[in-house]
């Protein structure tokens, strides 16, 4: 017996000094404490949005109801084969599809454990999302493209080409500041630069920390999530709002967003992490697509201007996939819009066909196929051209 008390006792020491070192250094890092750091790091990604504390927006106080219809979806070519939807649907881990035509919601479909008021993960899909309070301000007079980050931000000056980083740069993922989006697949990941940007609990410490150049601003594309961060820090401090509450009062509002919406940030009362981690049901993603589709109109209202709406439509760079890339939104295929996020998360916007279709998934780290899924949505898209 004494034995066991004795085991048990050393067990339990071991695993508190084990603890406290990993405690300290996750604390060094500007890491959520190790518990949380390694539920986040091992969750799906359905299931992040309750994982990181965050900044909650309410529904619009006059929600939209879309108009229903009914729409079997038929067959499609999925990565060279023609297979059921349904399988489609499996394959992709999708978690939430729906199809709008016309304003009209034809199809509507949730997994197993998931229904229209489940909040689901943006990733990327908030990107654009940023893009849109960006260019609210611009139209407003209160910022330029030709503005550099450290305009805002002047403590952050390093006598570096990060100096010369200009918004417009920061739009189009030409700012060249070396935070590279190769996300981790396991443990050893987490102390690259893009997780730490993720699961920080400081992004001012982290942009204090990540200032170097790969490249000077302007001169190459490449998609780094960084940019969109600092748009969003940008954001904030002309603001002086958290950016939730300024995307509620400007864009969720008015779409007529039936839920409310959360958004990831480092703190309570920080920084959101606008490169990502924007959470809200697949109806109301759809309201935003919508809006887009609309040229910025809800009803009679403008809510993007004219001058963003050509911004966000007209392809600047060439980037993966050698997709066209402007403002923060993709353009896979001429005169379409899309949104999409890591682990499989879309909003497709096709003005032709009238139609916004917005996918939710859970597709694990490395195993998205998005050029084959962005194929299957076109193929949907233009059923009824």
């Amino acid at each position: 017996m004494r034995f066991i008390f004795k085991f048990i006792r050393n067990t339990v020491i071991t695993l508190a000094v084990i603890y406290g070192l990993l405690f300290a250094l996750t604390t060094y890092a500007h890491y959520p404490e190790p518990i949380s750091a390694i539920r986040l790091g091992l969750a799906p990604a359905s299931k992040t949005p309750f994982l990181m504390p965050a900044h909650e927006f309410a529904a619009s106080a006059k929600p939209i109801t879309l108009p229903t219809g009914v729409e079997v979806l038929p067959k499609v070519n999925y990565q060279g084969n023609q297979i059921a939807f349904d399988d489609f649907l499996s394959l992709t881990k999708t978690n939430a599809f729906l199809v709008i035509r016309n304003g009209m919601l034809t199809y509507q479909w949730y997994n197993k454990g998931f229904s229209e008021s489940s909040k689901l993960p943006s990733y990327s899909v908030a990107k654009t999302m940023t893009s849109l309070m960006i260019g609210k301000l611009i139209a407003e007079g209160k910022i330029s493209e030709q503005n550099y980050f450290v305009d805002f931000f002047p403590e952050l000056k390093n006598g570096t080409d990060f100096d010369k980083v200009k918004i417009k740069d920061l739009l189009d993922m030409q700012g060249g500041v070396l935070v590279s989006d190769n996300y981790p697949t396991g443990p050893s990941g987490w102390g690259v630069a893009i997780a730490q940007m993720y699961a920080t609990t400081d992004t001012m410490w982290f942009m204090k920390n990540n200032r170097k150049m790969a490249e000077a601003p302007g001169t190459k594309a490449e998609y780094r999530s960084v940019d969109t961060q600092m748009l969003g820090m940008i954001i904030r401090k002309v603001t002086g709002k958290k950016v939730a509450d300024y995307f509620s009062e400007t864009i969720w509002q008015k779409v007529g967003a039936k839920y409310s919406g959360t958004w990831n940030v480092d703190r309570i009362g920080g920084q959101e992490k606008t490169f990502c981690c924007f959470n809200a049901t697949a109806i109301d993603y759809a309201k935003v697509g919508l809006m887009l589709l609309n040229n910025g109109y809800v009803g009679s209202e403008r809510i993007v201007s004219a001058n963003w709406m050509n911004r966000l439509s007209t392809p600047v760079v060439k980037l993966d996939r050698d997709w066209g890339y402007s403002a923060q939104i993709w353009h896979p295929y001429p005169n379409i819009m899309m949104m999409m996020g890591l682990h499989g998360q879309y909003v497709y916007i096709d003005p032709t066909t009238r139609t916004v279709i917005v996918k939710s998934s859970d597709v694990p780290t490395g195993k998205e196929d998005e050029a084959a899924v962005a194929s299957v949505l076109d193929q949907i898209s233009k059923l009824r051209s």
